[in-house]
């Protein structure tokens, strides 16, 4: 290969290499963000400075993994999200800006529905914890519990809330299991909502390197969403708020389950900013 000299040269040339290999080539700019410990106004700037030969061989090494369909993420250990740094790992989902959405529509919710300072929030099948660190972090009186049946995943959420100083009480078990102990003001859940049947549409980045766990559900995906209507009932308080982020296409069978669960509530189904239905709330008076 011929030696490059300047940054721009490693990025032009990644960036080719990935788009005939079937990628996004913006995923150079940020592995090569992240091998130079760039922000990407300082990889701007820095276009024109000279990038060393073994800089460049680690930072090839990285692109002709993602080409092979490593997530980018996997590859840097990191991801943003609701602008904070999470840690990422095989073990755990990458955090997907729809999740971002499902924080804000809460959030809004907590402020019209919910009065008192402390609340009780309950995150279950928290994966890299995303969920529980960002209540946390945005609502600093609540109590947060976050639940998984993946120790794994647990220890990475462990190590996120330390990075960000935020106190999450992580419990291992099977979705509402682990919080049988209390009452909630908000229970939030991402679950696993894949059907099997679509796994040969995903992109090999997803199905081949993204724990299958956090991936797919039983009956069309809506396994968890069947068995978390069953169980939350007596677990939510009055008033109270539970929402889950949704398929695309899942909308109606979840507003159906929580309805009749919590058949007094105002239920509603909110789209992405792509104009998908991806969250369901359930609001209880």
């Amino acid at each position: 290969m011929t030696k490059l000299k300047y940054v721009y040269e490693a990025l032009k040339r990644a960036s080719s290499y990935l788009e005939e290999n079937g990628r996004e080539e913006g995923a150079a700019r940020i592995l090569l963000q992240h091998e130079l410990g760039l922000s990407y106004s300082g990889l701007i700037s820095s276009m024109r400075d000279t990038i060393s030969e073994q800089q460049f061989e680690k930072f090839w090494k990285n692109v002709e993994q993602h080409a092979k369909g490593i997530p980018v993420q996997h590859l840097t250990g990191s991801e943003e999200f609701y602008g904070r740094n999470f840690l990422v790992n095989p073990d755990v989902l990458i955090p997907r800006p729809e999740t971002e959405e499902l924080i804000e529509e809460t959030l809004g919710l907590i402020n019209r529905y919910l009065t008192k300072k402390e609340l009780a929030i309950a995150d279950i099948g928290t994966g890299s914890g995303i969920i529980a660190i960002t209540m946390k972090c945005e609502l600093p009186d609540a109590q947060v519990v976050a639940t998984d049946i993946s120790q794994p995943a647990l220890e990475t959420a462990t190590r996120n809330a330390e990075r960000l100083n935020a106190e999450i009480d992580f419990r291992l078990g099977d979705l509402s299991e682990p919080i049988r102990d209390g009452k909630w003001d908000v229970i939030l859940s991402n679950p696993p909502y894949i059907a099997h049947a679509e796994a040969p549409g995903l992109s090999d980045s997803v199905r081949d390197f993204e724990p299958h766990s956090a991936l797919f559900a039983e009956k069309e995906g809506l396994a968890l969403y069947e068995k978390m209507a069953m169980q939350l009932p007596e677990l939510l308080n009055k008033p109270g708020i539970i929402g889950f982020e949704i398929g695309y296409q899942q909308g109606p069978a979840v507003e159906k389950m929580l309805k009749d669960a919590f058949p007094d509530s105002l239920v509603y189904s909110k789209k992405d900013i792509n104009k998908n239905d991806r969250m369901v709330f359930a609001i209880t008076q």
